[in-house]
Parts: structure tokens; sequence; C-alpha cells
């Protein structure tokens, strides 16, 4: 696995305790749609942190020039600490990448992805690349989060949806009621019925699901349930994201 030097050039917030990270992509650098790397700390004010690494799943598009990371910083850990105090320009440097998350080479079976809060971010990235490459892949998007203002890059999503035909997206808020945002989507947890409504019509899909470990537990065995064949599963649980 090879490592890379690189810099901050700029970050953002995107959702509620939720920024995206964005660097330098280094020359070199190729990677698929749906893939992370370990990212390391090279200069931080923050001393216990120096030389920290996290892993994180990458959220830009391989056509992109840019490489992007976004997680929660609710969470009080050192390494997020010094993340979030990062200055524009500052060097890090990234291993990888790796990782099987990404979309089978199979454009004939629907892929449906389903993401949990921060997991959103591999199928971001394979969302962007499908609409870039007008892909005939038909990509269908469950995203579940507790409130709109809680949900990365929801706005992005539903652009995406109006510039790739093959690509749809359902979001479901489990909080609704909690929210300071009107929403007139769907409420509740993604459970079979909502599974069934958005694709049950699709012969043999693929399906991706990645989120928070509780929730990627609960989604394998709804599709289990199912008889979704384990074969036709790939998930990744985000650890502290």
């Amino acid at each position: 696995m090879s490592t890379y030097e690189t810099k901050l050039i700029a970050r953002d917030i995107v959702a509620a305790d939720t920024m995206i990270f964005e660097f330098e992509r280094p020359q070199g650098f190729d990677f698929k749609a749906g893939q992370a790397i370990d990212l390391i700390l090279v200069e931080t004010e923050v001393a216990e942190a120096k030389g920290a690494r996290h892993t994180f799943s990458i959220v830009s598009a391989p056509f992109e020039n840019k490489l992007a990371i976004a997680t929660r910083m609710r969470a009080a850990s050192t390494f997020k600490l010094a993340l979030k105090r990062l200055m524009v320009g500052t060097p890090v440097r990234i291993e990888g990448p790796y990782g099987s998350l990404t979309l089978r080479d199979n454009s004939r079976r629907a892929a449906v992805i389903i993401a949990g809060g921060i997991g959103i971010t591999p199928f971001l990235s394979m969302a962007r690349q499908a609409a870039n490459d007008q892909s005939s892949q038909y990509l269908m998007l469950v995203y579940s989060n507790r409130r709109p203002e809680d949900a990365p890059f929801l706005s992005e999503l539903t652009q995406l949806e109006r510039l790739n035909v093959n690509f749809r997206l359902v979001a479901t808020m489990t909080q609704a009621s909690k929210s300071n945002i009107h929403w007139n989507g769907k409420t509740g947890p993604v459970d079979e019925n909502l599974l069934q409504q958005a694709a049950g019509h699709f012969p043999e899909p693929v399906y991706y699901v990645a989120g928070p470990p509780m929730f990627v537990e609960a989604m394998r065995a709804t599709l289990a349930d199912m008889g979704i064949a384990e074969s036709s599963i790939h998930s990744e649980d985000f650890f502290g994201y």
C-alpha cells in the first residue's frame, strides 16, 4: 500500500456536526468509487494527535481532481479535535486506497444501496461517478437519517437524481418530528416494506450497505429475511464515524 504527501485545500460543514475536508489529489493516486484511505496527521497543534491515523471512505469521485473525506464531528476524539483545527495548507499523509465496497462490474443487475447517516460517503462517490459517466447501471439509493439537517449531501443527491436517469434517491427520516426543517418525504426506519417498495421490482439486484454497525447488522438481517442471498449483499461498518 502506497503513502502519499498532500495538503488540506478546503473544509466545510455539510450537515449538523458533520464536516467535509478536501485535499490535493496526489499525482498517481488512483482509486475506485467506494474505496477508503487512512489519513495521517503530520502537523497539528494537538500534540498527542501527531502521527495519528484514521480510516475514511473517499467521498470524492475518481474523475475529480481533489480527494475528499467527510465525518461526524460529534465524537469526542483526539483525532477529530485535531482534524477540526487543521488550517488550509496543512500537510498530511494518506495511505491507500483499499477496500472492496465497490460496484460489481455487472450493469445488468441493479445496485440497491442502503446508507445510514455518514455511511453515505462511499455511495456519494459512486453516484457522482455514475452521473459523470452516464452509467447504464441502475442505482437505487435508500438513505436513512434522523432529521433532514443530519443528512449529509442530501441536496446534492437530489441534484444527481435529476442528472442521471439511472439513479433514484429514496430518503427517509426516523425523527422528522424533531426537525426544524419541514420534511414531506418518507419517515420511519428502513424496513422490509420500504425496501420492497423501492427495489422489489428489480430482478436479482445486488445490495450494498454502509453505516453504523447496528444499522448494518439490522439491514443484513432484514435482507436475509427477504430471502436475499448472502452473496448478493456487500456491507461496511463505520465505527466511530
